[in-house]
């Protein structure tokens, strides 16, 4: 049986890629789903100049929870059994720490809300960092 790990990098989430993990439940056998929820820190990027970290971190929260929902929804819908967890720190150093853990049998990330080049240098990056095989769905 397939365990699959699902990150849920930012508010966009991860729908495609939970209804790829419903549909491999129903038709392949995956025996369970590790969603990843991840946030990076707040404290590095412009808005931090302007806003205070709490409200920044309570933002970030908000957001990454609607898409959370979503995600699921979509799983709950097919009767697929999950883990949710959330951890902070840089994407794929995040989702590579945390794959070298549980050791998940593959990664699918929803690559639909990312552009040519984050989604060419997230899988390169986590090509390097992790030997799970790396799915991304559109």
């Amino acid at each position: 049986m397939i365990r699959m790990l699902i990150p849920v990098l930012d508010h966009g989430g991860a729908i495609e890629a939970a209804r790829y993990a419903a549909f491999m439940f129903l038709e392949r056998g995956i025996t369970e789903v590790d969603l990843l929820e991840v946030l990076e820190p707040v404290d590095q990027g412009r808005a931090a100049a302007f806003h205070s970290r709490s409200a920044l971190v309570r933002q970030e929260k908000q957001a990454m929870l609607k898409a959370l929902i979503e995600v699921r929804t979509v799983l709950e819908e097919a009767g697929v059994p999950y883990h949710w967890k959330r951890v902070f720190g840089h994407r794929t150093k995040a989702i590579a720490d945390y794959a070298a853990t549980t050791q998940p049998d593959v990664m699918v990330i929803d690559a639909s809300h990312m552009g040519f080049f984050r989604r060419l240098a997230m899988l390169a990056s986590l090509s390097r960092r992790t030997v799970t095989p790396v799915t991304m769905v559109h």
